[in-house]
């Protein structure tokens, strides 16, 4: 019995021997693991910026004069040309209030001949015929108050545009003042469009030239709109509250697809010079802080804490914490440790980049 136990033990032991000297083989396995530098080029990025669209003019359409709408000549959402008539109201009060005025005209043209003829042969003075004549200037310009009254009675389109709703229908007694509705210009239309400071001090940095900076404009349904746009011009001050200026761009509007109210998108391209660009791949995140490891002269990895500035597909721009020429590993993040020795398997930048594209497909 004692013979079967000491074998038994010496067995165990054996065995037990036998897969310590296994696993200290694996541990002592170096893993092969994929690395590259950063790539220094050229590149650009499309900005996105939330949008309100506007006619180029959008106006109010008010009554001149109090009275009783007769007519509407125009209907919504119908384009009007300039000089085209839309309301008319009742113009009897006016009309008589326009001859009344032409017949006192008339009486006073009389009277200021009469003066005349008087003054001429000295049985009246020259006063007198002053007199007379400003008495005729009164009427005339009074005649000409009430023309301008009977005019305001026919209310016309300013300019070629849309009408928008009517806020008045034919019977109305309406104010002087009154809206009767709201006329736009659409043929061209104005997006403006917030920006950061930091990202309004790189653009002006980087404008080099005078002529405008062309953008695009991606409308609510996530469509492209067939026409670039221009930026035109950058308000003065920026808002305290939420550190934006305002830019507006201008686009052109032949088709009338946009509107006055809609919203959208802007899209600007920025342009990086000699940007420094890592696979997404190669990071992982920590308490939303963006890290790498680094493989050092030893083929030791390290995690190195970096700063990203922009995002292109399966790409970032770096801002800081990568030298040129540091290697990066690229595969096997999840597997390594701090501190880990590696074999790297050294791959160029460039076939680093092209295999992301290549993969995505």
């Amino acid at each position: 019995m004692i013979k079967k136990l000491s074998f038994a033990l010496s067995v165990t032991a054996l065995l037990l021997s036998g897969c310590h000297q296994i696993e200290t083989a694996e541990n002592n396995d170096v893993a092969k693991l994929k690395v590259t530098n950063p790539l220094r080029q050229d590149t650009s990025i499309v900005k996105e910026y939330v949008s309100q669209i506007h006619a180029i003019r959008h106006i109010e359409i008010r009554a001149l004069e109090r009275g009783y709408l007769q007519s509407v000549y125009v209907d919504e959402g119908q384009q009007v040309k300039q000089g085209q008539l839309m309301f008319k109201i009742m113009p009897n009060i006016y009309q008589a209030d326009l001859q009344k005025a032409k017949a006192e005209a008339d009486m006073s043209l009389i009277e200021y001949k009469n003066t005349k003829s008087l003054a001429d042969k000295n049985i009246v003075s020259s006063n007198e015929l002053e007199l007379s004549k400003a008495k005729l200037d009164k009427a005339s310009a009074e005649v000409k108050v009430a023309e301008t009254h009977l005019e305001f009675t026919n209310i016309s389109a300013p300019f070629t545009g849309i009408m928008d709703h009517l806020e008045v229908r034919n019977g109305s007694l309406i104010d002087e003042g009154d809206l009767l509705t709201k006329l736009s210009d659409i043929s061209k239309m104005w997006v403006y469009f917030n920006v950061p400071e930091s990202e309004y001090i790189d653009y002006i940095k980087n404008k080099k030239s005078q002529e405008p900076e062309k953008v695009k404009l991606k409308m609510a349904n996530g469509d492209i709109f067939d026409q670039e746009g221009v930026i035109e011009t950058i308000e003065a001050d920026f808002d305290n509250k939420t550190g934006n200026i305002e830019f507006r761009a201008t686009f052109p509007n032949h088709n009338r697809t946009l509107r006055h109210g809609q919203t959208g998108s802007i899209l600007m391209t920025v342009p990086y010079k000699n940007a420094m660009l890592i696979p997404q791949k190669a990071t992982f995140e920590i308490l939303d802080k963006v890290y790498v490891y680094i493989v050092n002269k030893e083929n030791k990895v390290e995690q190195r804490l970096i700063t990203i500035d922009a995002e292109l597909p399966h790409l970032y721009i770096v801002k800081s914490g990568l030298k040129d020429g540091e290697k990066i590993l690229i595969d096997g993040l999840r597997k390594v440790q701090n501190g880990q020795t590696i074999e790297a398997d050294f791959i160029p930048p460039e076939k680093a980049v092209s295999d992301l594209s290549l993969y995505a497909e």
